[in-house]
């Protein structure tokens, strides 16, 4: 994907200081730009128009291969809590091609010190429109500024459109009171709780499903049945222990068909060590016991994945030793043992030994700075030390091993590192790969060995802040290849996610849409619509 990256001439606005909080209709722009500049805008896709006399923006996307955006930064008075952007926009010749996708939008971006984008779950929402406008219409958004916010982006945009054009005037940007906006925002956040939950069900063991257990590189159940694990993440009992996860685990399998769901959980909310946790975790502890009967009930397995970085410590052990135990032959539940190693050599990810600082790029980009500090200069159990945990509580439920490189590295698999089993149903390992990771190839060695879990796969259109710029691949392109990819080997696979904040995104709010480049394809997937794999990567 080409993209078109012009900063227009007006540069980073720096205006107004002090509280703004009761600002009104008279108070003074942060932004007004009506483009009777002569240098406004220039470039290949962007330029300056005359119409009746009046001047204005035009984006023009002539294929279906690139994107157009234009961008102003302006760095945010301090005191400023909410903001409203007007302009006049008006979109025209769309033209469908190969790809479903185009989208003309206001791109809204916040931006921390540094210039280090700040995570999606806190971005604005972007303004946008897949039809013509049919003539200049008046747009209007009011937004809550993030409090780490320093600088904000507005950036017209074409998103790979099938040929568009995307003409905007009168960009206009104040500070507005926050108040209405607080309140609103406290309503859907009650109502999504409310939503949420998910009534408590009696276990049903004869709607559960068999007993599975590794043979060669498949998983079988009993009666020798081949069994294909596909499924979705149903992302949130990580960072929080209210129940919205449990609303995604009956909605992915019920409506998305999925037959595995992987859910990610954390030690300290199990132990009830977590903010705002009175409890000791019991409240925890039962989630996580409904996930597993709503899970099972419906005939679907249930990945318990501990959602811990970097090595597994002896407080990871500890944990699967509980966990282990709790849910020990459950036959609707395996064991996704740590999240995504990193950042040691295969020994110690095997055996243990001392992890120091680590070096490269950092894709915790999401951690805070003393999570990250944990995650050096201990002593590691190893992965095998997690594996001697589970077993030594006698539950044979299959064991799910992530590799190396924040999981997306097995090869240490196939030369010398595999992990022992001698007591269970067998290891799968498992491999995460997104839209900027290559070498697919590489997992194939692998795959013909051992039973491969893709635990978290997918695309997103945003750019994620720990990677340069234009390292993502357009998940028009990169998503069909890889489901082509994922069936061609019949690679058991969990599309990360069902939530509509943690990226990439398979849903865009808590109606559970489907995101047009990444969701969509991933329900067609699980309902059976085959791909093609037409390049590997």
């Amino acid at each position: 994907m080409n993209t078109v990256f012009k900063t227009l001439a007006y540069g980073i606005l720096s205006l107004l200081s002090g509280s703004l909080a009761a600002a009104n209709a008279q108070t003074p722009a942060l932004l007004d730009i009506n483009f009777e500049a002569a240098d406004a805008a220039q470039g290949a896709g962007i330029h300056r128009m005359t119409e009746g006399g009046n001047n204005f923006l035009r984006l023009h996307d002539p294929d279906s291969d690139r994107s157009v955006k234009t961008s102003w930064q302006i760095k945010i008075p301090e005191g400023t809590e909410a903001v409203e952007l007007t302009w006049r926009q008006r979109v025209t010749r769309v033209i469908d091609g190969e790809r479903p996708y185009f989208d003309a939008r206001i791109a809204l971006t916040f931006y921390i010190a540094g210039g280090k984008e700040i995570w999606r779950s806190r971005m604005p929402e972007s303004p946008y429109t897949t039809e013509p406008t049919g003539g200049w219409v008046e747009k209007k958004t009011q937004l809550l500024i993030h409090e780490q916010a320093e600088v904000f982006e507005i950036s017209p945009t074409l998103y790979t459109a099938n040929a568009a054009t995307f003409d905007v005037d009168d960009l206009v940007l104040k500070p507005i009171d926050p108040a209405a906006l607080q309140a609103e925002k406290e309503q859907k956040l009650q109502q999504i709780k409310e939503a949420s939950v998910v009534p408590d069900e009696a276990p049903k063991p004869e709607n559960w499903p068999p007993v599975i257990h590794v043979e060669g590189n498949r998983l079988q159940d009993a009666k020798g049945n081949e069994v294909w694990l596909q499924g979705v993440n149903a992302g949130g009992l990580e960072t929080t222990s209210d129940e919205q996860p449990l609303r995604s685990i009956v909605v992915g399998i019920e409506d998305w068909k999925a037959t595995c769901i992987r859910l990610p959980i954390k030690s300290s909310f199990w132990y009830g060590t977590g903010k705002d946790q009175t409890d000791g975790g019991e409240a925890y502890r039962r989630s996580i016991d409904k996930a597993v009967t709503l899970a099972a009930n419906r005939g679907a397995y249930i990945a318990l994945d501990l959602h811990h970085y970097r090595a597994p410590k002896a407080e990871d052990a500890a944990f699967w030793k509980d966990c282990a135990a709790h849910y020990k032959n459950h036959p609707a539940v395996l064991f996704d043992i740590f999240n995504e190693p990193h950042g040691t050599s295969w020994e110690i990810w095997r055996n243990g030994g001392f992890v120091g600082t680590k070096t490269g790029v950092d894709e915790s980009s999401f951690l805070s700075d003393e999570e990250k500090r944990k995650n050096q200069g201990f002593e590691s159990v190893g992965m095998q030390g997690l594996v001697d945990a589970v077993r030594s509580t006698g539950a044979e439920n299959i064991i799910i091993a992530g590799g190396l490189g924040w999981c997306n590295d097995l090869s240490g698999v196939v030369n010398g590192y595999a992990l022992e089993d001698n007591a269970g149903n067998g290891i799968m390992y498992s491999w995460h790969t997104y839209h900027w990771h290559k070498g697919w190839s590489k997992v194939l060695p692998v795959a013909e060995k051992y039973p491969i879990f893709l635990g978290e796969v997918g695309a997103d259109i945003i750019h994620f802040p720990f990677l340069p710029k234009g390292s993502e691949e357009n998940p028009y392109t990169w998503v069909p290849d890889m489901l082509g990819f994922i069936q061609k080997y019949k690679i058991n696979w969990t599309g990360w996610c069902l939530h509509p904040i943690a990226s990439p995104v398979l849903v865009s709010d808590w109606n559970y849409t489907p995101t047009p480049f990444w969701g969509c394809f991933a329900q067609k997937a699980l309902a059976g619509e085959p791909f093609e794999l037409k390049r590997m990567r």
